[in-house]
């Protein structure tokens, strides 16, 4: 059964902002969510089951990305996100770094 036209995203570029924020956004927030734990906590532990997790939230935030309304604030908030965990995973390393 087809999808009901209405309701599907008529605009071109809105379509590309969701399905790229879904594909590469969302695999750049899991990342760096993961990075970012990996740097506060124990890396081996966080890195092991990172390859189980991050694929679990990757499928979500791809899920959650074609519910928004508008795939330019997704990519906003994304970046926001990116901004934070970049921030996080500087301080956590530069705290403890991986050589001592």
């Amino acid at each position: 059964m087809p999808a009901n036209p209405k309701y599907l995203t008529t605009s071109k570029w809105q379509r590309f902002a969701k399905i790229s924020a879904a594909i590469l956004g969302g695999y750049l927030v899991s990342v760096l969510i993961h990075l970012a734990l990996a740097a506060w906590l124990d890396r081996a532990t966080v890195l092991i089951t990172g390859s189980y997790t991050l694929f679990l939230l990757w499928t979500a935030l791809m899920v959650l990305s074609f519910l928004a309304k508008n795939g330019w604030k997704l990519w906003g908030l994304y970046l926001i996100i990116i901004l934070i965990c970049g921030i996080a995973i500087y301080i956590g390393q530069s705290l403890s770094p991986l050589t001592t």
